[in-house]
């Protein structure tokens, strides 16, 4: 899968997304990295341990996040995107679900779409129980299918909904992926530029969550390259009884699960630690990796 200038194998490696957040309260970082000279400084450190593509977002998505104006999203994503790609030879992912603003972060020079709800905040619905109750920034022309077709760019499409009433977990997740393709094929984004996402942290029990990472396997009938993204998230806090700030060996944990199950992508804060982590994991169970490729997952 190219990324940007760079080729990206959807199989036998696992690549560490480095998260930048250009937001004041995001649960772990918020407000760190706001400044463009500290943000270009943190994305300069990220590449130096190791990070294969930069992920940037303007909003949080934390539990109880303050909505974010598409305006003021833009705002903040854009001038660092153009900082980034002017300073730096990396792919860059825009972490947003509003079309709006990946129209704009894509002019901007974004290299991929990291949407948390898989196409279905702004007006690409698969089913009504899906988006989110908060419509306000919900884009009235084009899609954010359509805006991510006609870019030609690739995406990463995360499981998300409104509603938790699950009947059956792991085939509902597998249900509501198969949603979001099906909004992809009709905009007309090839399927072979797609990465999904299980969404860990979103609609989801701790328990289930722990789950999906345990059963990331059952998404391989999908047909599509995975990203895990634990890094620091609840999940592992609920877990282990520790806050944010002290989650680093339990995001390892997660990572070598998600090199086991064939992902593509984890996506994590602390770089130099997952990068070791993934390395590690690798030499040890090489066949792992192998098998996953053997087996089209």
């Amino acid at each position: 899968m190219k990324i940007g200038n760079r080729e990206f194998q959807t199989k036998g490696h696992t690549y560490v997304m480095g998260i930048l957040n250009v937001t004041p309260d995001s649960f772990s970082d918020g407000g760190k990295w706001n400044d463009r000279d500290r943000a270009l400084r943190h994305v300069e450190e990220m590449l130096e341990e190791g990070a294969d593509i930069i992920d940037i977002g303007g909003e949080s998505t934390r539990p109880g996040h303050t909505f974010v104006p598409e305006e003021e999203e833009i705002a903040r994503v854009v001038p660092v995107i153009e900082a980034v790609k002017a300073a730096f030879d990396v792919p860059v992912s825009l972490d947003t679900y509003k079309s709006r603003v990946a129209s704009a972060g894509i002019g901007a020079g974004a290299d991929l779409i990291n949407d948390v709800w898989g196409l279905k905040y702004d007006g690409g619905t698969d089913n009504g129980t899906d988006v989110p109750e908060n419509g306000a920034g919900r884009e009235q022309g084009s899609t954010m299918a359509q805006v991510i077709a006609a870019s030609g760019l690739p995406c990463c499409l995360m499981h998300n909904r409104r509603d938790t009433d699950y009947r059956d977990f792991v085939s509902d997740v597998v249900k509501d992926l198969e949603g979001t393709l099906r909004l992809a094929a009709e905009a007309g984004i090839p399927r072979e530029k797609i990465v999904l996402d299980p969404g860990v942290g979103f609609a989801k029990s701790c328990e289930q969550n722990l789950e999906i990472i345990r059963r990331m396997d059952a998404l391989g009938a999908l047909g599509c390259p995975l990203l895990l993204g634990c890094s620091r998230k609840s999940v592992i806090g609920l877990t282990l009884d520790l806050p944010a700030d002290q989650r680093v060996e339990g995001t390892l944990v997660t990572t070598v699960a998600g090199v086991l199950q064939g992902a593509m992508f984890v996506r994590v804060h602390d770089v130099k630690e997952n990068v070791r982590a993934v390395r590690m994991a690798e030499a040890i169970w090489p066949r792992a990796q192998k098998m996953k490729t053997k087996e089209g997952q």
